[in-house]
């Protein structure tokens, strides 16, 4: 392990450090005149410290751009720990909102199509279930609706709709729920000829008044718009839910002059008389009262 230099032992750490100590001379001279332009002295000590020098600095300046700059959020494992855990909150959030918005939007689809009489009966329903693989299973009971319950789920259905209404305007509207229809004070919406009479056998649920071209429809009495739209059958529809579990449908016409969730008061013009929609032969407004989810013939209490 040791090498003799004379009489004296050299040991190879100390023939390293002799070789890192050695100087030599790095000249640049001209390539035609071999002039020198330049000289330096170095050691391979000298070189190893520039080097070391340089690593150093370029590991501190990589340090200090993560720490102190914006760079450290792209990079994985950095960042806010707390801002990542509210934008995960944030997205859970808005994922629900989501899911509960779908599922408002059928809600109110699904009693827009039974408000406007576009719906499918529950017996007509079960009938188009399909029943393929089934005809061998002699134990299976058809079950179908008795029409009471039919009109009662209509019912319930309708009485829903109105206080999601009004709970969601946060204003009912003012009035007992026991008062009787007849004693309700009504505006009718329009003066004219009646030539359609009142038919639910033939689902007609209301009455049809003429009268003359861009007459105004007035709102029968004080409450809510819960629908204004516009349907193939009937035209330009608006739908108000009022006290006492009573609901007025105005269809077939030309304009509608409010929105869903406005309030309206009794005479007030709510829409124009037309003739929209494809149920429907010339200018006239056809007019539902509806009491507790059972349409009503409105001659009986209205005064056209």
């Amino acid at each position: 392990m040791e090498e003799l230099s004379g009489n004296k032992p050299v040991s190879r750490w100390q023939k390293m450090l002799a070789q890192l100590n050695n100087r030599y001379r790095l000249s640049i001279m001209k390539e035609g005149t071999f002039e020198e332009v330049r000289s330096f002295q170095l050691s391979l000590m000298n070189v190893y410290l520039a080097l070391s020098s340089v690593v150093v600095l370029v590991v501190l300046t990589v340090v200090l751009l993560i720490a102190y700059s914006p760079i450290k959020k792209y990079l994985p494992g950095f960042g806010n720990i707390v801002e990542r855990e509210e934008l995960a909150e944030l997205y859970q959030e808005m994922s629900q909102l989501e899911e509960d918005l779908d599922a408002q939007t059928k809600y109110a689809n699904t009693f827009r199509n039974l408000l406007l009489g576009n719906y499918q009966s529950v017996v007509d329903a079960e009938k188009q279930i399909d029943t393929t693989g089934l005809e061998n299973l002699e134990d299976i009971e058809e079950v179908t609706l008795s029409a009471e319950e039919i009109q009662l789920r209509r019912e319930m259905a309708l009485e829903e709709v109105g206080q999601a209404a009004r709970s969601s305007l946060g204003n009912s509207t003012a009035g007992s729920r026991d008062t009787p229809l007849e004693q309700l004070f009504m505006v009718a919406p329009i003066r004219g000829e009646i030539t359609g009479a009142f038919d639910p056998d033939i689902s007609h649920n209301g009455v049809d008044i003429i009268a003359a071209k861009g007459t105004a429809v007035k709102a029968a009495m004080d409450g809510y718009v819960i629908l204004s739209d516009y349907t193939y059958d009937t035209g330009y529809t608006i739908g108000i839910q009022h006290q006492n579990g009573v609901i007025t449908f105005y269809k077939h016409n030309s304009e509608l002059l409010k929105k869903v969730g406005s309030f309206v008061r009794g005479g007030e013009a709510i829409a124009i008389i037309g003739n929209t929609g494809h149920q429907t032969t010339g200018p006239h407004l056809h007019f539902e009262l509806w009491s507790r989810g059972v349409p009503v013939n409105p001659v009986d209490y209205l005064k056209f």
